[in-house]
């Protein structure tokens, strides 16, 4: 995987120009439908202003039915989801291939029309951008995002304060939303609590680890060892492919359970990432249990 390649090809060129469409103002005021194809204001260097490829996809929805004649940019767009993200840098151009749409009143018709005539759109998803999509704790089932059509795999890139970069691998339907700048606060959050208080850096515990970021930059900070543990063996899965993709190869425990139910004595550190919304009081006192030092992120 030639991550610096990646992240070269998301700069614009030279002559890539730029446009501002009215988010508030109804798409069908603003442009005329009939020039509005994949070729509508694309770059030589094969890049359109992510402006313009909304209002294509907003185009084909409105034709299709499932948003009002007058839908707007802000009001009625599906969530465009980069599949591959690096640090905070947000593209305003885009090239084929890009994008994960997701919104819940696709339907198989439309995600097919859109993959077809909208080049940037690599996978169209089905879904509220407010469902929780994983699985919460051991008594609720894991949940998806529908694919309709495409290939949801994401790639994201967080930069580090130590100088290293982090490269997570998902399957966007599988995984709730969490873009690359997201996670690069809670690896910032976590660094500077290692660095503010005297902990040793021998066993840490990544309790709710998903796809490990939080483990994985302990083992780089210099932790001795890293146990990782998801209820979700979905995650359990990405999670290894993560850690062979960050290069690392030992120094770590992988377990697939509740947290509740993890029995571990001893520890340094315990890291603790639920899902947004959860209240962590109990979970705190379970990780209290195990380690010196207990952070939520």
């Amino acid at each position: 995987m030639e991550i610096d390649e990646k992240i070269k090809s998301l700069e614009e060129c030279e002559k890539c120009r730029d446009v501002q469409i009215k988010k508030f103002s109804p798409l069908k005021d603003l442009i005329d439908f009939e020039t509005l194809d994949g070729e509508y204001m694309r770059c030589e260097c094969g890049k359109r202003p992510l402006d313009i490829v909304m209002s294509h996809i907003l185009k084909i929805m409105i034709e299709e039915g499932i948003v009002p004649e007058k839908a707007t940019l802000r009001r009625n767009s599906p969530v465009p989801l980069s599949g591959f993200y690096y640090s905070s840098l947000n593209p305003q151009f885009i090239g084929e291939k890009a994008l994960i749409l997701l919104h819940p009143d696709f339907t198989k018709d439309v995600a097919s029309r859109l993959i077809r005539e909208v080049p940037e759109v690599k996978c169209v998803l089905k879904g509220s951008p407010q469902s929780t999509v994983g699985q919460l704790d051991k008594d609720s089932q894991i949940s998806h995002f529908e694919i309709l059509e495409g290939d949801d795999t994401q790639i994201n890139v967080m930069r580090t304060l130590i100088r290293e970069k982090i490269v997570l691998v998902k399957r966007q339907s599988r995984h709730h939303i969490e873009v690359a700048m997201t996670t690069e606060d809670k690896l910032v959050r976590l660094h500077n609590y290692l660095n503010n208080n005297d902990i040793k850096k021998g066993t840490a515990i990544d309790g709710m680890c998903g796809l490990g970021a939080l483990g994985i930059y302990l083992l780089k900070c210099g932790f001795e060892k890293v146990i990782f543990n998801d209820i979700n063996p979905e995650m359990i899965e990405a999670l290894k492919n993560n850690l062979e993709i960050n290069g690392i190869s030992d120094g770590y425990e992988i377990f697939n359970e509740a947290f509740e139910d993890l029995e571990f004595g001893d520890a340094d550190l315990c890291v603790i990432d639920a899902f947004p919304g959860v209240d962590v009081e109990e979970i705190v006192k379970k990780a209290e249990k195990m380690a010196e030092n207990v952070i939520v992120i």
